[in-house]
């Protein structure tokens, strides 16, 4: 077993100016589409950078759920730069990014494929170190040892995991957090629950997991409403609730939530379905599908228990999905996915592709710590449920 998080996380208002003390000659700054920069936090990055005598050099533009071709063309920019740190600023989408980039710039042969396997990457750190500043409260990667980046041409999402791209340093300031627009806080704060959730209820869980995903499950339903409405002192509460439940999958793993969000993700022309929504609509139907194996039903009314929930394992069970799902109707999160974005996913496309949807999700790397592993025909079932809001009972 092993248990791996940043050497450093700083953490608290304001923790951006310990950029000042950080020792090093060259670093990249790898950003997102803007915000940062219009906000100053990006100016605030170069300039406590420039203050402990590192010079800086811009990678911006990552887009939303990350391509393979922006990873290479970031690869090569460090290549022609030669940075001794990688600082990524932003959502989930550039640091997952930078992580990317980090190994493509430090092992050039290195092809994408070769990173498809979970746990299967070369040793970093020989060029450079990695620092990571989150700026939305719930993909938690400024502490795991994941990226998820997009294949466009294949239609699919890759999750890619090695404890080598677990950042060395964090800063969680929750100034950048105060930012985030209402529908963004909602999909990233359901994402930080289902991460903690999953971890909890992970074959891999251990003692060292347990707290951190209870605690971060506890804040998360105390304070997401309240910072959905823009309150700021649950806005940083939030911030630091989705860190530990970073901490928690990062060493937990994840479950089948994630692989249907990775796999119905990018799998329909008419758009993206936004990771965040996906984990909170997923989320009930798995709870129900979970709960058949009696340890994963056990660890549920176990979190059902530590959110103020009472009565058998089954009604502690049921409890907690209706809570959830209270959740998504407070935070205007549709139930399901015919629902989303008025039918954006039609019918006759979904079941067109439910096959090699299904297929897909099986595969991906998350569901092999999920507690029951599901056949085709199941999970089939299971995102046949989550696109008309059935019933799940098998």
């Amino acid at each position: 077993m092993r248990f791996t998080l940043p050497r450093d996380i700083y953490y608290g208002k304001h923790t951006l100016e310990e950029l000042k003390n950080l020792k090093g000659k060259k670093a990249i700054v790898v950003t997102g589409g803007g915000s940062m920069k219009r906000f100053g936090f990006l100016q605030k990055v170069e300039d406590n950078l420039h203050a402990a005598g590192i010079e800086t050099r811009l990678f911006e533009g990552v887009e939303p759920d990350p391509s393979v071709e922006t990873v290479m063309k970031g690869a090569a920019a460090m290549r022609e730069f030669e940075p001794d740190w990688i600082v990524a600023i932003g959502g989930g989408s550039p640091i997952d990014a930078a992580k990317a980039m980090w190994a493509f710039y430090e092992y050039p042969e290195t092809k994408f494929e070769d990173l498809i396997t979970p746990f299967k990457f070369p040793t970093l750190r020989t060029r450079a170190k990695f620092l990571a500043i989150p700026s939305t409260s719930g993909t938690a990667t400024e502490v795991t040892a994941f990226s998820v980046i997009t294949d466009y041409q294949k239609g699919i999402k890759y999750p890619l995991a090695d404890f080598n791209i677990t950042p060395d340093v964090a800063i969680v300031d929750p100034d950048l957090a105060e930012t985030m627009p209402a529908k963004l806080t909602a999909y990233t704060g359901m994402d930080a629950l289902t991460h903690a959730i999953e971890a909890y209820v992970s074959t891999l869980h251990s003692p060292f997991t347990d707290p951190l995903a209870i605690q971060a499950i506890q804040m998360i339903f105390d304070y997401l409403p309240d910072s959905y409405q823009g309150d700021s002192k649950a806005r940083e509460e939030m911030h630091y609730a989705q860190c530990l439940a970073g901490m928690a999958f990062s060493n937990a793993l994840l479950g089948i939530v994630h692989s249907m969000a990775h796999k119905t993700g990018a799998a329909y022309k008419n758009g993206h379905i936004v990771h965040g929504c996906a984990n909170a609509m997923y989320l009930p139907k798995v709870i129900k599908y979970n709960a058949k194996n009696a340890e994963a039903a056990r660890r549920y009314a176990a979190i059902a228990r530590a959110v103020g929930l009472t009565g058998t394992t089954e009604e502690l069970v049921n409890g907690l999905c209706a809570k959830i799902r209270e959740y998504n109707a407070k935070l205007n999160i549709p139930t399901c996915i015919r629902e989303y974005e008025n039918g954006m996913v039609p019918e006759d496309e979904f079941k067109a592709k439910l096959h090699d949807v299904a297929a897909l999700a099986i595969s991906d790397a998350c569901t092999g710590s999920n507690p029951r592993i599901p056949t085709q025909e199941e999970m089939e079932k299971l995102l046949n449920a989550c696109y008309y809001d059935l019933d799940v009972d098998f």
